[in-house]
């Protein structure tokens, strides 16, 4: 009861109902509010912090900025949805707000698209080299909702957000996690094209994830693994957030000896042995349900990197794997 009344108090005020509309279609920064709401930033910043301390809306980190965005679970997300339902179709002053938005958009997105057009001829030459990126998304989009409920999505090093903006509308909320501001802002200003609202975006480390063990229906890590330093780390920390009976899915190329990736595109790995990742599943606690190998179709001279898709799901009812230091002190005490 207490926890509703401070969620009504808290929303209980035109400015503060405004804030809830807005911040229902996009993360926000207090910036990007005040050019919305016409009002200075310490009035905004006031009525932001209340409708935090009520749980009605997100706040999170990202480098030097801080975003909002409406709340994504708990008491606080079913009463902002409640309240910004009931608020007027045709209501002037949320229209305009909303004009307002769209022309904070507009402007995020042409600077997203300043990003990618600076990169894009390095991203292309990479497509380039493996199978068509269409059959490895067909075939990710299988591995997870095929027969399954997804209800919380979790993408890992999200990058352009592309894996939110194909598997995020079939789950009930997404989350895209990537450590690059750069990234995140292309992949904001994408997803807010796409017009879907039931996703968010934070900035975190793969290896320390902003998250509480067992949160996750799926998670993905498309693309990511050859970036990093430790590989199976990153794979012991998905396989922490998955919820019992969640599923993992990597998708990374298979051992190739294109040597300029390493050179030119940071690429630490240079793909991965399929015995390599069995390892890592296994020792994350996770038990391999699937497998895909998707190679360059004949003919194609240019493309020649195979993507192997592995989906892992994590027991029902999970004991968390013992570490190799464990086991090893184990066995000198034997």
């Amino acid at each position: 009861m207490d926890e509703l009344l401070a969620g009504l108090r808290a929303a209980g005020e035109p400015t503060r109902l405004r804030l809830l509309a807005i911040l229902t279609k996009s993360e926000l920064t207090v910036t990007e509010l005040t050019q919305i709401l016409r009002q200075s930033q310490p009035r905004v910043s006031r009525h932001l912090k209340l409708l935090c301390e009520a749980g009605l809306l997100d706040r999170f980190r990202e480098g030097s900025w801080v975003f909002y965005r409406r709340s994504q679970n708990g008491a606080g997300m079913k009463l902002a949805g409640l309240l910004t339902s009931l608020i007027p179709a045709g209501d002037q002053t949320i229209a305009r707000d909303l004009e307002r938005l769209d022309a904070v958009r507009s402007a995020r997105s042409e600077r997203a698209a300043e990003f990618f057009r600076d990169n894009v001829d390095e991203w292309n030459r990479i497509r380039s080299l493996h199978v068509a990126e269409a059959s490895v998304e067909q075939a990710l989009v299988e591995f997870a909702t095929k027969g399954r409920d997804v209800g919380s999505y979790v993408d890992l090093g999200t990058g352009t957000g592309r894996m939110i903006e194909l598997i995020g509308p079939q789950a009930g909320s997404s989350l895209g996690i990537d450590l690059s501001p750069e990234m995140l802002a292309f992949a904001r200003a994408k997803l807010d094209q796409q017009a879907i609202e039931h996703c968010s975006l934070r900035q975190g480390d793969l290896y320390d994830l902003p998250l509480a063990d067992g949160v996750a229906d799926l998670v993905t890590l498309h693309q990511v693994l050859h970036y990093l330093d430790d590989p199976a780390a990153a794979v012991v920390e998905a396989a922490r957030i998955l919820k019992p009976g969640g599923r993992l899915l990597i998708a990374d190329f298979a051992p190739h000896e294109l040597d300029f990736l390493r050179e030119e595109q940071a690429h630490r790995r240079l793909g991965f042995a399929e015995d390599e990742v069995k390892n890592w599943l296994m020792s994350a606690g996770l038990e391999m349900t699937g497998m895909r190998r998707l190679q360059p179709a004949e003919g194609d001279e240019d493309a020649i990197l195979t993507v192997v898709i592995y989906a892992a799901d994590k027991a029902k009812e999970h004991r968390p794997a013992r570490s190799q230091r464990s086991e090893e002190l184990e066995g000198t005490s034997a």
